[in-house]
């Protein structure tokens, strides 16, 4: 997936025809429209989910990226929302996927999106209920952080940073 407003697209999905990048009004971005049939390509933003999630002893969870963007850093389970599900449904499944653990949604801590970048991320706060922690194909470690501990260095995203920040001085 692009992370960013690159132009992935080149052909027009209705004619085959050259999509090109025209101002179509000056208080709205470039747009991609078919030099053919002038049909206008809407590229809407990705929506994606992230979790911060508690345990027992109040550390936080944080999984060791094992794909691009951001291989080998770390980030609190999350993903992309597929159309057509619920986003609570989406952040429960992505931190089953991605940690191997049940969460109870506690509140929404906040959404985060950034000029130029595809992504919408929306981050919840949620305790653990159940499971084990462990990691997927899309992770190389998972682990329980205390606050002191986070390695803020190595964080893979900007939301990453900006919602852990937020979330310990809400504490």
């Amino acid at each position: 997936m692009l992370h960013h407003d690159e132009r992935p697209y080149s052909f027009c999905p209705l004619c085959g025809g050259d999509l090109e990048l025209r101002s179509l009004k000056t208080t709205e971005p470039d747009r991609l429209v078919c030099a053919r049939c002038g049909f206008v390509f809407y590229q809407d933003p990705k929506v994606a989910v992230g979790t911060i999630i508690r345990n027992d002893s109040d550390h936080v969870v944080l999984v060791r990226r094992a794909i691009q963007p951001g291989y080998g850093k770390w980030v609190f389970p999350g993903g992309f929302v597929d159309r057509g599900e619920a986003v609570l449904t989406a952040a429960i499944r992505e931190a089953r996927e991605e940690a191997g653990l049940d969460i109870e949604i506690e509140r929404l801590l906040n959404v985060y999106s950034y000029p130029g970048l595809a992504p919408v991320i929306i981050v919840y706060v949620a305790t653990m209920t159940g499971g084990t922690l462990a990691c997927d194909d899309e992770s190389l470690e998972a682990r329980f952080f205390a606050q002191g501990e986070i390695p803020w260095e190595e964080l893979a995203f900007r939301s990453t940073h900006e919602a852990l920040r937020e979330f310990f001085r809400a504490r």
